[in-house]
């Protein structure tokens, strides 16, 4: 990337901002205020430190990191299950709510996990996983053996209809959402793994034994839940057929036949707010939190689950589907924004989706990129989330079809899955670059010496020096309230103002000269230059981020 100073080679685009704005509604919630302009850190168990060289990340292992995480900056860790599983979904596929599963440790470890972060400041989030249990839990085996259990209504059965399933609903992984139990005659629903049967959120006795669950959690000492497919517990109570939007000749990809459809019937039923608000009265006595995955790409949809009395925060994953240029960026921050204010989680990867570097292009534009988004979301109301190495700039991994896990991959031929992005983490030169001393690690170790902790905490103008930097300027901003004017008329800038700052990205491929009215004084740029001078225009390179403050 050229220096800023030196674009008289380049082709710049004078663009000037209208007077007209537009300002976010800011809506008030009852969430902890230890939420407010915070920045949580997803911490993928399984591959961020491995304390007993078994290969596998674990509970000390983090602990042995807190240090690391103070000195990044970040509010909150968030931790992906850790519940006794036969791991076809790698923990997801939860066997006992409220055990810890030895591979990762015990309450012991896990008390003195949370009292440790807690000395540097730091919120504990758990993931919980409502939607659907593991089929080795306790509730299913009772319902599988005995159609008469009283856990036979835990989840839900139908009889065949025209000799098939059910409903034409399909599998997140896959296939039918419908798997027949030959014994009983029945079908049972799972819109993901037939390894996870859906639970039937209309039956009581399962909402009861869920505040058990989230109530034992909070007494054990969690700041918060991370509520895994919030947008999926209750299903339409007929089980009515989702309408087809696409032709599916020739879609092998189970994505993409799940988008086919238009989940009209098995996704985002109002009735799940009901169970959220309760779950907020018991969150509510420990100031403790509700993250939902609100994997929804529309905001106004995002925002319908998120009303405030219920999930104190939604996760905004249309920043890993959009294309790199003004229009989506533009779109994609300001709806979230201006729909859900101070309630949105801002994600740009996560252990579900290829890394934002890869996504965005690779190597050094993907990195532009992706620090450009990370300081537009730095600049918003809501909750920043990076995910374990997003710090550090990194690719997806390399990982070879033979060692693959996700059963996106190993149960559909030819896809490649999510393990690319699940890699272990890099943390020092030596064997497995600091991840484990073990000889084999569950996923391989695919990064370089260049890439780890160690190296980049050694270098002053490294990504992870700027991602803290980034992290400490939001810390700044903590006294903002909500409110955000977006800039209208800047051509390839997306920008907006909140209080006396302004925030401005360079979403097109050449550089522009930027004018938003006013004089404002430089205090951050993604690319280094010399201090600047209070200036009314600015010249920013392609991909390129800025944040000035107000000149006096």
């Amino acid at each position: 990337m050229s220096s800023l100073k030196n674009t008289a080679a380049e082709l710049s685009v004078h663009a000037t901002t209208k007077s007209t704005a537009t300002t976010a509604t800011s809506q008030a919630t009852n969430s902890p205020t230890w939420l407010h302009n915070a920045v949580g850190y997803e911490i993928y168990i399984r591959s961020f430190a491995d304390s007993n060289s078994d290969g596998v990340g674990d509970l000390e292992g983090i602990m042995l990191h807190l240090e690391y995480l103070a000195w990044l900056g970040v509010d909150i860790i968030w931790i992906t299950p850790i519940y006794p599983s036969p791991m076809a979904d790698q923990g997801y596929d939860v066997a006992s709510y409220t055990d810890i599963a030895p591979t990762f440790g015990n309450f012991k470890i896990m008390e003195e996990l949370i009292r440790r972060a807690h000395i540097y400041g730091l919120k504990v989030v758990l993931d919980i996983v409502p939607n659907h249990t593991s089929s080795e839990h306790p509730w299913f085996k009772a319902a599988l053996l005995d159609p008469t259990s009283e856990y036979r209504d835990y989840y839900l059965w139908r009889d065949p209809k025209d000799g098939g399933p059910p409903n034409n609903w399909v599998a997140h992984f896959g296939g039918p959402a419908w798997t027949l139990d030959e014994n009983s005659g029945q079908y049972y629903c799972h819109l993901f793994l037939p390894e996870q049967p859906d639970l039937n959120w209309r039956n009581p006795a399962v909402r009861q034994e869920f505040e058990r669950i989230v109530l034992f959690w909070f007494e054990v000492g969690a700041d918060g839940l991370r509520v895994d497919v919030a947008h999926a517990l209750m299903k339409d109570e007929q089980l009515r057929d989702n309408p087809q939007i696409k032709n599916l000749d020739g879609i092998t990809h189970p994505r993409e036949r799940f988008w086919s459809f238009e989940h009209r019937h098995d996704l985002s039923q109002p009735e799940s707010l009901d169970v959220y608000r309760r779950w907020q009265e018991i969150a509510n006595r420990y100031d403790a939190a509700l993250i939902g995955e609100t994997y929804v790409l529309d905001a106004p949809g995002v925002a319908a689950l998120v009303p405030g009395d219920g999930l104190h925060l939604g996760f905004w994953f249309a920043p890993m589907k959009m294309q790199w240029n003004a229009t989506e960026v533009r779109s994609v921050l300001r709806d979230a924004n201006e729909q859900l204010g101070n309630r949105v989680g801002w994600v740009q990867s996560s252990h579900d989706e290829s890394r934002p570097v890869s996504r965005f292009g690779g190597g050094k534009i993907g990195r532009a990129r992706s620090l450009a988004l990370a300081t537009m979301f730095m600049g918003l109301p809501g909750v920043v989330f990076v995910y374990q190495g997003e710090e550090l700039g990194l690719e997806d991994g390399d990982v070879p079809v033979g060692l693959r896990h996700d059963p996106i991959a190993t149960r559909n031929p030819g896809v490649i899955g999510r393990d690319a992005c699940r890699t272990p983490m890099p943390w020092k030169s030596g064997r497995n670059l600091g991840f484990s001393n073990a000889e084999k690690t569950w996923l391989p170790q695919s990064h370089a010496e260049t890439d780890t902790v160690a190296f980049q905490q050694q270098e002053p103008s490294s990504y992870l020096h700027k991602m803290r930097d980034l992290i400490s300027l939001r810390k700044s901003l903590a006294s903002l309230d909500s409110e955000v004017s977006w800039l209208d008329g800047v051509n390839d800038v997306v920008a907006f103002r909140r209080g006396e700052y302004l925030f401005a990205l360079n979403a097109g491929e050449q550089a522009v000269d930027f004018e938003p009215g006013g004089n404002w004084t430089p205090i951050w740029r993604t690319v280094a230059v010399a201090a600047e001078e209070s200036a009314n225009l600015f010249s920013l390179d392609s991909s390129e981020a800025l944040v000035a403050r107000q000149a006096d």
